[in-house]
């Protein structure tokens, strides 16, 4: 007993070299995650000041999407080759120099390049210090780990607009990014003292780079066709055709390359394991849920109610601080034996609630009304990380961890670009149907409508227009309260589909296996 203690005290850090590795872990995923969303609310004023058009500035996001989105899966790799202390710490390095260069740029595409490099940085933060975390607990406590985790995953976007809407309001966007380097340089300090090394296992020669080049074309732009299909109008773009048809060349190509090398970029093979395979499809939709949702929210309250960008981040913290509490009540429930299949089954429920709660809002929807729907979110996302995330990789050892974490990690950010274009297609189609359906109603039969444009008539009148003028002026009024009313319509039924989303999967729970003897060995052995 004393031996298997002593043993377990040698391959498991312990007291303050844990924590400071787990703090480490925390900052380090919270800064890449913060980071997807902080910049949305302050587009505005980024734009403004580098003198950028509406379509030009959306490249701020997108070009930080394709490149975490092609990191990700490499991480296991990268890891590999370098080592993971390594690795890690050149990671937090690189995010904190280009977060500094993001907020020093005085032009767009300057900006641009700095936030790709930014995504490079991020993208590979995100996945090792998910496996570190894992390493860093007994197989027996592992859910600890899991719980802080999945903790910062779903409170980091969901912090990321209050801040950048505090910081824009209050500062300057540029400190959206200047926040970032104090983090950071701490962050690199105590990776590089605290994380474990590790040597390279890869030898010379054996370096996938066929299978990097084909994954960067493949989901590269794959992710861009997401990002940018709508600004495009989808495929009446040529540049929207070529790059989907560059996606399904390079998917499948790298798919066909992958299976057939002994020493893979990225390792196919562990999809034929159901909880890899069907652990990914989940991520997607997570991503999907948990990105969409804060694409709609601050829209709805921003454009819609009148908020401004503080209020409207500040709306999400309640969420955020639910989903902490949330997790740790999840936490208990794994360590009497819940099954996490329950766990999941419950927080696709709560999710799926919350979000046809969203979808019955109305115009007159005030803090009151929308505070308890975003701490039912936060409950949900609480019972959907940790579960999900513990089945996908049960079992799962050493590079096949990290391999297997990496893959997870890029089905969510998939998920989160798919349901951000899906969103962002019904919004445009639904606004021009609810439209359709308002537009007739505004004329002088209708009663209601006739008595409204009488009204406003008169007061335009009283004020000195001619009646002509001032009639014109009452049909502009109009207009502008059915186009801010299809507006909101629009953001209400993303809120539907992303629902009606969480119900569609649920059947897939049936397919995922556990065992309750089987705990993850974070032990890197050979492969």
């Amino acid at each position: 007993m004393t031996n298997t203690r002593s043993i377990q005290e040698e391959l498991y850090p312990t007291g303050l070299k844990r924590f400071f590795i787990v703090f480490t872990v925390i900052i380090s995923s919270l800064l890449e995650l913060i980071d997807t969303t902080i910049v949305n609310v302050a587009l505005r004023e980024i734009s403004g000041s580098v003198g950028a058009t509406t379509t030009e500035i959306a490249w701020v996001i997108t070009a930080y999407a394709i490149s975490n989105v092609i990191i990700i899966p490499l991480s296991g790799m990268l890891s590999n080759l370098f080592g993971r202390k390594i690795y890690l710490t050149a990671s937090i390095a690189v995010f904190t120099i280009s977060s500094l260069m993001c907020g020093l740029s005085g032009s767009l595409w300057v900006l641009v390049f700095w936030r790709f490099v930014q995504g490079l940085g991020g993208g590979a933060l995100m996945a090792t210090a998910q496996t570190v975390l894992v390493e860093t607990f007994p197989p027996k406590k592992i859910a600890v780990g899991m719980a802080i985790f999945g903790a910062s995953i779903a409170m980091g976007p969901a912090l990321g607009p209050f801040l950048g809407g505090y910081l824009t309001d209050n500062f300057s966007w540029h400190w959206i990014f200047f926040i970032n380097v104090p983090l950071g340089i701490i962050a690199t300090i105590l990776s590089w003292v605290y994380i474990a090394n590790e040597k390279s296992r890869f030898k010379a020669g054996k370096f996938d780079w066929c299978g990097i080049i084909l994954l960067t074309v493949g989901v590269g732009s794959l992710q861009f066709v997401l990002e940018e299909g709508n600004t495009y109008d989808w495929f009446e773009s040529r540049r929207i055709l070529i790059m989907t048809i560059d996606a399904v060349l390079g998917i499948i190509s790298f798919i066909i390359w992958e299976l057939r090398i002994a020493n893979p970029a990225t390792d196919l093979h562990l999809f034929k394991r159901s909880n890899i395979a069907v652990g990914s499809v989940f991520n997607f939709v997570i991503g999907a849920v948990l990105f969409g949702v804060l694409y709609s929210y601050p829209l709805l309250t921003q454009i819609s109610l009148g908020w401004t960008p503080t209020l409207s981040g500040l709306g999400i913290t309640p969420g955020a601080i639910m989903t902490g509490i949330g997790i740790v009540f999840v936490q208990m429930l794994f360590r009497k034996g819940v099954n996490p299949k329950y766990l999941a089954f419950i927080g696709f429920v709560i999710t799926s609630f919350f979000c046809f709660w969203m979808s019955a809002q109305s115009p007159d929807s005030n803090w009151d009304s929308l505070f308890w729907p975003m701490v039912l979110r936060g409950l949900g996302m609480s019972f959907l990380m940790l579960p999900v995330i513990t089945i996908a990789i049960e079992g799962l050892k050493g590079y096949d961890l990290a391999q297997g974490t990496g893959i997870c990690n890029m089905f969510r950010q998939l998920g989160g670009a798919f349901g951000l274009a899906l969103i962002s297609n019904r919004m445009t189609h639904s606004n021009a149907m609810f439209r359709n359906e308002l537009i007739p109603n505004i004329n002088n039969i209708d009663i209601n409508s006739s008595i409204a444009i009488q009204k406003m008539t008169q007061i335009f009148s009283g004020t000195g227009y001619p009646v002509h003028e001032a009639q014109s002026m009452a049909y502009q009024v109009m207009d502008f309260s059915v186009t801010k009313q299809t507006a909101i319509l629009g953001y209400l039924d993303s809120f539907f589909v992303v629902g009606l989303a969480c119900c569609i999967v649920l059947p897939l729970l049936f397919l995922m296996k556990h065992n309750k003897n089987t705990h993850t060995d974070s032990s890197v052995g050979s492969h």
